[in-house]
């Protein structure tokens, strides 16, 4: 019996896929299965115009049996089975796929695709087999034949005999090496978890011997061992099924199963498409964040199904990195099952779905948010950081998917409220919302800077997430409204009698706020009359791009980058303590005008959260008023 050799481009084309198209030796399995699939569901097809073939269901499998002492293992099926033409065409040929040419012949409406269209999943068989026979009856044949391979040095085919119609693929496993264990393609365990990971939703069972024990007849501690066919695959995917016949339950049973989080999911969302793209998908928004979640090890993604056939474990491509705490599945039929990653990026129809995917989770957000509040604010304590996050990232791109899901405590309602609810209670002589950032809303309730717009009756936002300003500062504006912040050099709020009396103050304190300014020495960019200042003494405000709390969060990172804010002294004219500056200023006592500009400056930038430059000469100052 003469070999045969592959054609030229063939042979270079399976050494090639044998080393690079696939990462994980265990996909093999996958594909084999997969083409068993295909196999039957041709039989299915021809039964829908071939009066004399009934299609009964029950009637095809496909089986899995080990040889452990010939190192042997054999995939079997009841499918339509090769010609000895379809053998040498289909298997002589690498890349020439068999399903998909079939496919095209008969397009369907009713559900059963053909999964293979790539043509070269068969020889993926090579990565953990020293050669691979193929024992195949086609369908109206009595005739049988065999094709063998070792790899790419050719193949033969030769008649054989077959009882029965279908296909026998028995691969010789590799012998162990120092890096691979290939014996573990004989386990029966090992097996039945790759068919679970990435076969459990063919439509057909998928059976094996599994060993297992019984208690003896007769007996209540003796034990014996027996083997029986099982079938090793679910077969019906949750998400083909109709959501009218599921559960809350239902849904987090397979939240549970597929291991996507200990939690249980906050909500979930049932996709079925069936449009220009055809998919299913089931996503579940959880309640708490992974412990990783926020670390760089965290990989997001959905897994990715061709047909019920696991292509991908986590397609990053299907979440934008802002929605990346979802967890789920998507199923399509239009894609193929050999789709690599780099394929998956240029791929037209991954993107369609993936752009529907974004719109269907804000959507469920926006509806948790109206329908359910107290389930939102728990969504958004966990994974509320992202959302802002997604506001800054990519120079505020996403701001207008992502603006009306965020929350923000409220000074006024002492609760967290969205910018919508905000913006529709404005007074309207109100010009911009206000907000006030720092570490926490305690502190920030008793911030100086907060007397003058709190008084005039507008609402202030606290921020007290390091990203929150930087996200606020992305979207600008929120229904044309600016937002300003209460530390700004100019609130933009209407000249009264007290904006007057402070440009008066000014212009009468003008050499001793000029004096205090050179002996702070470029720590502050001036100091001058506060107009917004009551019943404090002394605070900072900033002017231009960079606040005084986007300075602490920018400086505390591990660039370690010296950002500074330009800083303005504001001081209360007001207050007793000024009294106290004007009357040294007046008799020149300039250790004591030092030591009060010095106590005011360190008592400002306390209130602020930023460290002053000598805490021992603070101490000893505030010694000398009390001596």
């Amino acid at each position: 019996m003469a070999k045969k050799e592959f054609r030229a481009e063939s042979k270079r084309l399976l050494e090639m896929m044998i080393n690079s198209i696939y990462t994980q030796k265990e996909i093999f399995l996958r594909e084999l299965i997969s083409n068993s699939s295909d196999a039957i569901d041709k039989i299915y097809y021809k039964a829908l115009t071939d009066d004399n073939l009934v299609f009964n269901k029950d009637d095809y499998y496909i089986k899995l049996a080990v040889d452990k002492e010939n190192r042997t293992l054999t995939i079997s099926d009841t499918g339509i089975g090769m010609t000895k033409e379809e053998l040498e065409n289909n298997l002589g040929i690498i890349a020439n796929s068999g399903s998909f040419a079939f496919k095209n012949e008969n397009e369907s409406k009713d559900g059963h695709n053909i999964i293979g269209q790539f043509g070269v999943g068969f020889y993926s068989a090579f990565m953990v087999a020293d050669d691979v026979t193929v024992i195949s009856r086609a369908l109206g044949s009595s005739e049988a034949y065999q094709w063998h391979s070792a790899g790419a040095d050719g193949y033969t085919i030769e008649a054989c005999e077959k009882d029965n119609v279908g296909t026998e693929i028995t691969l010789k496993i590799k012998q162990n090496t120092e890096d691979e264990n290939y014996e573990e393609y004989l386990e029966e365990y090992r097996l039945r978890s790759i068919i679970k990971k990435y076969s459990d939703f063919i439509r057909y069972p998928i059976k094996m011997d599994i060993q297992s024990s019984r208690p003896k007849e007769g007996s209540e501690d003796e034990f014996e061992n027996f083997v029986e066919e099982q079938t090793v695959n679910s077969m019906v995917p949750i998400w083909r099924k109709n959501k009218s016949e599921l559960t809350d339950e239902d849904y987090e049973n397979f939240y549970m199963e597929k291991r996507y989080g200990f939690d249980k999911p906050i909500s979930h969302i049932h996709i079925k498409a069936d449009g220009a793209i055809v998919y299913n998908a089931i996503l579940f928004i959880p309640e708490k964040t992974p412990f990783d979640y926020y670390t760089k090890e965290y990989e997001k993604g959905l897994e990715l199904y061709s047909n019920g056939v696991l292509i991908m474990d986590k397609c990053s491509d299907l979440l934008p990195d802002y929605f990346s705490f979802v967890k789920g599945m998507v199923d399509s039929e239009d894609l193929s099952l050999n789709i690599s990653r780099e394929m998956l990026q240029h791929d037209r129809q991954l993107k369609m779905i993936a752009k529907n995917i974004q719109s269907k989770i804000k959507s469920q957000l926006q509806t948790l948010l109206k329908d359910d509040r107290d389930k939102y604010e728990k969504f958004y304590e966990s994974f509320g950081r992202q959302l802002k996050f997604g506001v800054y990232n990519d120079y505020g791109m996403n701001k207008e998917v992502l603006q009306d899901l965020l929350l923000f405590t409220s000074s006024q309602e002492k609760k967290l409220v969205t910018l919508d609810e905000y913006v529709s209670r404005m007074p309207e002589d109100q010009k911009y919302i206000y907000y006030a950032a720092g570490e926490s809303v305690e502190r920030l309730e008793k911030l100086p800077q907060t007397e003058m717009v709190a008084d005039k009756g507008y609402e202030i936002l606290y921020l007290t997430d390091d990203i929150d300003e930087f996200a606020i500062k992305v979207i600008m504006n929120y229904k044309e409204k600016e937002f300003k912040s209460v530390s700004s050099g100019d609130l933009g709020i209407e000249a009264d009698a007290n904006d007057e009396a402070a440009k008066a103050d000014e212009s009468e304190n003008k050499d001793l706020f000029e004096y205090m300014s050179s002996f702070l020495g470029g720590k502050v960019k001036k100091v001058k009359a506060s107009k917004r200042l009551k019943s404090h003494p002394v605070c900072l405000s900033s002017e231009g791009e960079v606040s005084i709390e986007m300075e602490k969060v920018l400086n505390a990172m591990p660039s370690g980058q010296e950002v500074k804010a330009d800083k303005v002294l504001e001081i209360n004219v007001n207050h007793e303590v000024f009294q106290a500056m004007k009357d040294a200023f007046a008799v020149e006592n300039k250790d004591k005008l030092n030591l009060y500009t010095n106590l005011l400056y360190n008592q400002a930038l306390l209130i602020e959260g930023l460290p002053i430059e000598d805490p021992v000469d603070f101490t000893n100052n505030i010694c000398k008023i009390m001596q």
